[in-house]
């Protein structure tokens, strides 16, 4: 019969090849990367500018790992341009993905959704032309599995088995763009030319100190803003999944190189919402946390002013997140951070980059 054999990390010989952009992704990116250089892979990393690739600082950490990391030149939604990185790889990290949250009225299709179709194709199609290539890691989105916390409540179970269906053109179109890019994907990989398996993580926010702190990343705004007292008179108190970027991370690597993982996995540690987010920054009393909630009502009064949409607020304020995450627990080994160590060390690092000032 046929053998699947686990190689152990510390004697891995596999190429990977990691394709990014910035916000979020690079906020994961960068603890992913360590990751894998740390267990002494070479890395292949695709960007659209390697002259710049210093603004990264991943060479550093390759040249204090066991690893090594090389640079190409690609663009997502240029067909054949990942071409060179994904060679002699046997995996690829997909992780990058059109990104935009004010996108012009009426310009949604044209500038995100297609998008997003069409560069997780360029990439799939890519790799199934690199014999190589065995396994594919998509990094898609919670967003994808619901947009609002009453979607949770929707269902009897809201895990791996649900999809998005709150989120369209006119209603949260990035939401929506993370949609049609995983079923894109996996609509692709059902063709008889894919010999490779398709993997993908849908983390929800992810939080937790990165590879440095990112001051374009929505997360450490968020915790900059948190931090700095933009909500010290209350804060809107929306239901969310908080994934603990480290464990994210930890969920790439063991989607890539366990043999048995298959599927969607749902990656976030806590259900919980934005109060007790800030609550569980412990250690700084002198700084100005929000202590209170923002009375819904309010919320949807000025949401719009705020960039929410009363919609948002109707399904997500003062509703909790019920998302099921056993999956990851029980087929990734995945052990989550709590969510106060998770706050607190991203804080703490907010910190000591100077983005949160001393009170």
């Amino acid at each position: 019969m046929d053998i699947c054999i686990l190689i152990p990390y510390d004697c891995l010989d596999s190429l990977t090849c990691i394709s990014f952009i910035p916000h979020t992704s690079i906020h994961i990116i960068g603890v992913l990367v360590k990751d894998l250089l740390d267990k002494g892979l070479t890395v292949h990393a695709a960007i659209r500018d390697p002259s710049k690739s210093d603004r990264l600082k991943l060479t550093d950490v390759a040249d204090a790992s066991k690893g090594s990391i090389k640079f190409f030149k690609a663009d997502l939604l240029e067909e054949g341009s990942y071409l060179e990185a994904i060679k002699g790889c046997s995996v690829v990290f997909h992780t990058a993905s059109p990104f935009m949250t004010d996108v012009p009225k009426g310009k949604e299709q044209e500038m995100l959704l297609d998008p997003a179709m069409k560069g997780t194709k360029n990439v799939l199609k890519s790799c199934s032309e690199v014999e190589s290539v065995k396994r594919v890691v998509l990094t898609s989105s919670m967003y994808a599995v619901c947009v609002d916390a009453q979607d949770t409540h929707d269902v009897e179970k809201c895990d791996e088995s649900c999809w998005n269906t709150q989120a369209s053109k006119d209603y949260n179109p990035y939401a929506y763009s993370k949609v049609l890019a995983e079923k894109a994907a996996w609509e692709f990989v059902k063709e008889d030319s894919v010999k490779y398996d398709l993997v993908v993580i849908n983390p929800s926010f992810v939080m937790g100190p990165g590879l440095k702190a990112h001051p374009t990343s929505e997360s450490f705004t968020f915790v900059q803003n948190i931090g700095n007292g933009l909500m010290k008179y209350g804060c809107p108190n929306f239901g969310l999944g908080v994934a603990d970027v480290r464990n994210v991370a930890e969920a790439h690597v063991n989607a890539a190189f366990m043999p048995e993982a298959e599927g969607r996995h749902i990656i976030s540690g806590t259900n919980t919402n934005i109060l007790s987010m800030c609550q569980a920054i412990k250690g700084y009393p002198n700084y100005p946390l929000p202590k209170s909630r923002v009375p819904k009502i309010l919320v949807w009064l000025l949401g719009p002013l705020m960039g929410m949409s009363r919609t948002s607020v109707k399904r997500s304020c003062d509703i909790e997140m019920k998302l099921d995450t056993s999956k990851s627990v029980e087929k990734l080994n995945i052990e989550y951070i709590p969510l106060e160590k998770t706050m607190t060390d991203m804080f703490a690092q907010e910190i000591e980059y100077g983005l949160i000032k001393d009170p």
